[in-house]
C-alpha cells in the first residue's frame, strides 16, 4: 500500500496577483464603515420585516419573489445573534442595540465585492486580455451605484453575484468542451452553472432572464455538438442528457428545495395567514391551528360550521348573514326579495356560523353515531344566530343583476315559497362517495331548484350592506372557478336543540379532533399561486422611475439623510461609466453589423476565432443587458433605478471588450494605437475622479455643505437633499 505512494508529494498553486489585489480592494470598498449609518436605509425597512419574521419563524408571503434572498439576509442576522425584535416602521429609524447592523449588511456587501473578481474572470474566459479584464473590474469597483446598493441589507448585489457566477461557470464549462469533456472539472462547471442560475432566480425572479439567456446560448452550442459528425451518437446523447440534467432538472429540484427550507423554517402562524387557504393555515402552529385544534374531521348532519371562500378576493371572507334585510328597492330602481341579507364577511364573527341540516329531519343536532355528509348529498344550511335557511330565488342580485340574489328565507306569506335545498359537490374528491371533511374538502353548493352555484362575486355592497362582499347564485357558468368553492374552517358537533342554548354554544370553542396534514407540494403550489395572484399594483412613489430614465441616469434615489446634517446616501451612478457603457453598446452594434456585412461580401478583416469571440461576447453582454432591461417596459409594477443595475453590469462588461477590439482590429498604425491608449488611460482616470467626487453621497460621509451639494447636482432632475441652515 505504501509502495503505491510516490514521494515527494508536490502541490502547485497558481495565484493571479492582479485578481488577488482587485479582490482585496473590492472587499475594502464594500465593507469599509459598513455599520454606518446605524439607521434604517431605504428598502431595509421592507426586507428587515421579513428577516424579523425568519428570526421568529413566523410564516409570511412576499409577492416580490422567491424566498432565497430573504433567507440569505436572515442567515446574516442569525449569525449576528439577532432576535427579530425591532420595529421596521420607517426609513431613518435608529437601530437599537440588539440589531447586529454589520452582520445584516455583510453578505450583500461581500457579494458585491466578489462581483469584481467574477467580472475579471469573465472577460478572460471570453478570450480577451487580462488588461481588458482589469479595466472591467475597475469600472465595476468604481461604480458608485453598485457600491451603494451592495452596502445595505438589499438583494441586488446578491442577485448580480449569482448571475455573474452563472455566466462565468458556463464560459469555463464551454471552454473546456474541446479538450476535457466529461472530466470532473467539466461536470463541476456545468453543475455550478445550473446551480448559480437557480440561486439567481431564488433571490429574485429577475434572475430568470439571465437563466433563459444562458439556456438559449447553451441550446445553440448543443445544436453545434449534435451536428458534429466526428462524435458518436452515444457521445452526442451523453452531451445532451448532461445539459438537460444540469440546466433543467437540477434547477427545478433546487427551486423546490428553497421553498422546502422556507416552509420548514416558518412553521408558526404569522401576519399573512389569512391570505392562505384554511388547509394551509391549519398546518401552522398557532393562529387557525390553535382555533381549530380538536375539531371533528367529518361534517355530519347537525354540524355547526363556518364556510370560507377558497378564492377570497379581494380579501379572505366567510359566508355570513345578519338580521338586516335587502332594501325593497335598490338605487337603480330594481326590486329585491326583501329577504335577510347573506354576504361574505372578511372577519371572524359569530354570524358566520351555519348548521348543516338533513332536509328530511327537524333535528339540528348531531346524532349518535354521527351521519356524515357525502359528495352529492342534499342539505339545508341554517344560519346559527337567526335560524333562517340559506335560500335563493330567481331574483337579481343587488350588485350583479345577471346573477341570482342569495338570502336567508323569511316567510312573508306571499307567493314566494322557500327554495333552500343545496347539493354538496366536493371539488377535490378522490372517490364518488367521499365524505365532506373539515378544512380539507373544497365544496361547491349547487341550488337544487335553479342549479345556481353559490359563489363570491367580489363586489362590495353599499352602506345598507355594511360594505360587505356580495354573494350570488350563478346558474350560467359552465367553468369551475375558485370563487365557487368553499371549505369548512371551524367546525363543531351541535348538541343544543333550543335556539338560545344553540346561540351560546356557537360562541364556545370546539374541543374535538381533526387531521390537518398537508403535503409539501400542496403547500408549495398554493404559495406559488398566491405569490402570482398577489402581485402589487402599480403605485406612484417619489423616487419611482421609468426604464427610459435609466439609460442616461436621469433619476436618482435618496436612500438616507442624517437627522441634523447634510450627510446623506444617494443611489447615483458614475456618470462617466454610464455614458461610456451606452456608447460602447452602440459601437458594438455598429461594429457587429459592419463585420457581418463585410463577411457577406467575402471580405474577412478579422480571424475566425476573433469573430467567434466577438459574437459570444455580444451574446453574453448585449444579450444580458437586453434581457435585464427590455422586460421592464412590459411590467406593471413600481420601478426604481436599482432595477437597472443587473443590466448595467452587463453593459459595463461589454465596454473593455469593445475597446480591445478597436485597438486590435480597427486601429492599424502604432501612432493611432498609442493615442488610443492615452485616451483610455485619461478616461479611466476620469472614472476614478467621478467616483471620488460622489463618494460622500455613496458612503454617507463626510457631510457636505449646501454649496458642495448644489455643485454635485450635475443634472436638474437629480433630487439631492439640501438642508439649508
Amino acid at each position: 500500500m505504501l509502495g503505491l505512494l510516490k514521494l515527494p508529494i508536490i502541490v502547485t498553486v497558481h495565484i493571479d496577483v492582479v485578481l488577488t489585489i482587485l479582490t482585496a480592494l473590492a472587499i475594502g470598498s464594500r465593507l469599509w464603515g459598513l455599520s454606518y449609518p446605524r439607521a434604517v436605509v431605504f428598502d431595509e425597512v421592507y426586507y428587515g420585516q421579513f428577516v424579523s419574521l425568519y428570526m421568529k419563524q413566523m410564516f409570511f408571503i412576499d409577492d416580490s419573489g422567491p424566498p432565497l434572498g430573504h433567507m440569505i439576509l436572515a442567515a446574516g442576522a442569525y449569525f449576528g445573534g439577532f432576535d427579530g425584535n425591532f420595529a421596521w416602521n420607517r426609513i431613518g429609524a435608529e437601530y437599537t442595540g440588539n440589531v447586529p447592523v454589520w452582520n445584516l449588511r455583510f453578505l450583500p456587501a461581500l457579494a458585491g465585492a466578489l462581483c469584481i473578481s467574477l467580472v475579471y474572470q469573465i472577460v478572460v474566459e471570453l478570450k480577451y486580455s487580462h488588461f481588458s479584464a482589469l479595466i472591467a473590474a475597475l469600472l465595476i469597483m468604481f461604480e458608485n451605484s453598485l457600491i451603494t446598493q451592495s452596502r445595505f441589507m438589499l438583494l441586488e448585489s446578491i442577485l448580480i453575484f449569482f448571475v455573474l457566477l452563472a455566466v462565468l461557470s458556463y464560459l469555463k464549462f464551454y471552454n473546456m468542451q474541446k479538450d476535457s469533456s466529461f472530466s470532473l472539472r467539466w461536470w463541476f462547471w456545468l453543475i455550478l452553472t445550473g446551480t448559480a442560475c437557480t440561486l439567481a432566480i431564488g433571490v429574485k425572479y429577475m434572475g430568470l432572464f439571465t437563466y433563459l439567456l444562458l439556456l438559449a446560448i447553451a441550446g445553440v452550442h448543443t445544436w453545434q455538438i449534435i451536428g458534429d459528425t466526428s462524435l458518436s451518437n452515444v457521445t452526442v446523447l451523453c452531451h445532451v442528457l448532461a445539459r438537460v440534467c444540469a440546466l433543467l432538472v437540477l434547477p427545478v429540484i433546487l427551486y423546490l428545495g428553497f421553498f422546502y427550507v422556507h416552509l420548514t423554517l416558518l412553521y408558526r402562524s404569522g401576519p399573512h395567514d389569512q391570505i392562505m387557504t384554511s388547509t394551509f393555515q391549519a398546518s401552522l402552529e398557532g393562529g387557525l391551528a390553535r382555533i381549530t385544534q380538536g375539531q371533528p374531521l367529518e361534517i355530519a348532519y347537525g354540524s355547526q360550521i363556518t364556510l370560507r371562500n377558497v378564492w377570497s378576493k379581494p380579501v379572505p371572507c366567510w359566508l355570513h348573514s345578519h338580521k338586516n334585510m335587502y332594501p325593497i328597492r335598490y338605487d337603480s330602481g330594481r326590486g329585491s326579495s326583501h329577504q335577510q341579507q347573506v354576504t361574505c364577511y372578511p372577519f371572524k364573527d359569530v354570524n358566520n356560523w351555519w348548521i348543516v341540516k338533513d332536509p328530511g329531519k327537524q333535528e339540528l343536532v348531531v346524532s349518535n353515531p354521527p351521519r356524515p355528509v357525502r359528495h352529492g348529498d342534499i342539505v339545508q344550511l341554517v344560519h346559527g344566530m337567526t335560524a333562517r335557511y340559506l335560500n335563493t330565488h330567481d331574483v337579481a342580485a343587488p350588485m350583479s343583476p345577471h346573477w341570482q340574489e342569495i338570502s336567508c328565507y323569511i316567510d312573508y306569506n306571499i307567493s314566494m315559497p322557500s327554495q333552500n335545498l343545496w347539493k354538496v359537490e366536493i371539488v377535490n374528491r378522490d372517490t364518488k362517495n367521499e365524505v365532506w371533511k373539515t378544512i380539507l374538502s373544497e365544496v361547491k353548493l349547487v341550488h337544487v331548484n335553479t342549479s345556481a352555484v353559490l359563489k363570491l362575486s367580489g363586489a362590495a355592497l353599499p352602506d345598507w350592506g355594511y360594505r360587505q362582499l356580495e354573494i350570488v347564485g350563478d346558474k350560467s357558468s359552465q367553468v369551475y372557478h375558485q370563487n365557487m368553492a368553499w371549505n369548512v374552517e371551524e367546525h363543531r358537533y351541535g348538541k343544543s336543540e333550543e335556539q338560545k342554548e344553540r346561540e351560546l354554544e356557537l360562541q364556545t370553542p370546539a374541543q374535538m379532533d381533526v387531521s390537518k396534514n398537508i403535503s409539501f407540494m400542496a403547500k408549495f403550489l398554493e404559495l406559488q399561486l398566491k405569490m402570482m395572484m398577489l402581485k402589487s399594483e402599480e403605485t406612484e412613489h417619489k423616487y419611482s422611475s421609468t426604464p427610459l430614465e435609466w439609460i442616461n441616469m436621469d433619476t436618482n434615489i435618496a436612500y438616507w439623510l442624517h437627522p441634523s446634517t447634510n450627510a446623506q446616501i444617494q443611489l447615483i451612478g458614475n456618470i462617466i461609466t454610464w455614458s461610456s457603457a451606452t456608447a460602447g453598446l452602440l459601437v458594438y452594434l455598429v461594429l457587429f453589423l459592419w463585420h457581418l456585412l463585410r463577411q457577406h461580401r467575402r471580405i474577412y478583416t478579422i480571424s475566425e476565432d476573433s469573430w467567434e469571440h466577438f459574437v459570444l461576447a455580444g451574446a453574453i453582454c448585449v444579450g444580458g443587458w437586453t434581457v435585464n432591461y427590455v422586460p421592464f417596459f412590459l411590467m406593471e409594477k413600481t420601478l426604481f433605478l436599482y432595477h437597472y443595475l443587473p443590466g448595467l453590469t452587463f453593459k459595463i462588461l461589454l465596454l473593455p471588450i469593445v475597446l480591445e477590439h478597436i485597438h486590435n482590429h480597427i486601429l492599424r498604425s502604432s501612432i493611432s494605437r498609442n493615442t488610443f491608449n492615452a485616451v483610455v488611460l485619461a478616461w479611466i482616470s476620469s472614472v476614478y475622479l467621478v467616483y471620488q467626487t460622489f463618494s460622500p453621497l455613496t458612503y454617507g460621509c463626510p457631510a457636505l455643505s449646501a454649496a458642495e451639494l448644489t455643485g454635485l447636482r450635475w443634472k436638474d432632475n437629480w433630487d439631492i437633499l439640501i438642508r439649508r441652515r
